[in-house]
């Protein structure tokens, strides 16, 4: 398991000790049994901001577009121009063609503002990782709604083949970083945009966003955005 799984396991048997009220007959077993909770690994946190590779991630964006499939490449895109998650990509994606072909895509991209309002949906409402909105240019949604599906593994598949690595989910931290270096977003709302409410006593009383004029300026920033990469 990862550090991060390890502890929330730790965390759900100490929580379930207690609701049972057994907690110091597990605290017993945690000694006896030699369990250790796990450490945040903040040198790890370290090594990976100050290891930027994003300039690598240039040239594998270049060769994974000229491998895989025009949808594919599409996604590819779609993942670099909104910063989330790449099962909540794949869930997006795919929703914005079913929604297309039942005449519903209203209800989900908000055209007026060029916002795909995930959280109308419950599989992007979880307990711990959330998707709420991704501002995306009416140009590209068209262009999904109007391609075919994407899977995971055929993407995978298809890289591996071509003796690519999978480096998806770097797009993601492409995304943040371009954000906030350039003074486009500042860190709250890059937290917002990617499905995290923070804990910061400004974000939580005193943050507060104009969606249209939120929308403008991420609008501009992605044309920029995908000028680096390309």
């Amino acid at each position: 398991m990862s550090s991060e799984k390890q502890r929330m396991v730790m965390a759900s048997l100490s929580n379930l000790a207690k609701f049972l009220n057994i907690y110091q007959g597990w605290k017993q077993t945690i000694q006896n049994s030699g369990l250790k909770w796990s450490k945040n690994d903040s040198f790890k946190s370290f090594i990976r901001i100050f290891n930027n590779n994003h300039s690598e991630l240039k040239d594998w964006y270049a060769k994974a577009t000229s491998v895989l499939r025009d949808n594919e490449r599409m996604f590819l895109r779609f993942l670099l121009l909104t910063g989330i998650r790449k099962n909540e990509a794949i869930e997006s994606f795919n929703l914005i063609i079913d929604s297309y072909k039942q005449n519903k895509l209203n209800e989900y991209y908000n055209e007026e503002l060029s916002i795909l309002e995930h959280y109308r949906y419950r599989q992007f409402l979880r307990p711990t990782k959330n998707c709420y909105i991704s501002i995306v240019p009416k140009d590209l949604i068209y262009k999904i709604a109007n391609s075919n599906k994407v899977s995971y593994n055929a993407i995978r598949k298809r890289l591996f083949s071509n003796n690519l690595s999978v480096r998806i989910k770097e797009l993601r931290s492409y995304w943040a970083s371009y954000m906030v270096k350039n003074r486009i977003l500042i860190s709250e709302e890059v937290d917002i945009c990617q499905g995290r409410i923070p804990r910061s006593v400004f974000a939580r009383h005193y943050l507060k966003e104009n969606i249209g004029e939120l929308s403008n300026r991420i609008l501009v920033a992605l044309a920029e955005l995908e000028q680096t990469i390309n």
